[in-house]
Parts: structure tokens; sequence; C-alpha cells
């Protein structure tokens, strides 16, 4: 799923981030998505993170989609 949105264009990404509901989903999918794959103690604890508080994350990723195209530390 992190392959997937990083390979979405950012028009899309952006507007995946900008409704909070779906914002929230996409966050769980693609952080969870992002630790299956790289297995990393960073990435586990922004996905727990995100699945707590994934409105939160998601307008500051929205931001950092905005300016470098994929979401903080899910870069997979």
């Amino acid at each position: 799923m992190a392959t997937w949105f990083n390979k979405q264009s950012r028009l899309i990404q952006i507007i995946l981030l900008l409704i909070p509901v779906v914002n929230w989903v996409v966050e769980i999918l693609v952080r969870w998505s992002a630790f299956l794959k790289t297995k990393s103690l960073l990435t586990l604890i922004v996905a727990v993170l995100c699945t707590f508080f994934g409105l939160a994350f998601g307008w500051i990723d929205l931001i950092w989609c905005l300016l470098f195209k994929h979401l903080i530390f899910a870069n997979a």
C-alpha cells in the first residue's frame, strides 16, 4: 500500500489526505504496510501512533506530501 500511495499522482495523494476519515484509513494502511515491508522500529512506532492519532498525522503528512511526494517515514 505504501508503494501504491507513492506511485499515485500528487493530486490523488493530496485528495486522499484532505478528507478526514479517508485520511485516517490511508494513514493506517500505508503505515502498517510500510512496517511490514521494512520491519524497522521507527516505522512500527509511527504506525502505532498513526493508529491512534491518525488525523493529526494526516495533516502533517499532507504538508510533507506537498513538499516531498511521500509520507513521513513511509518512503517504502
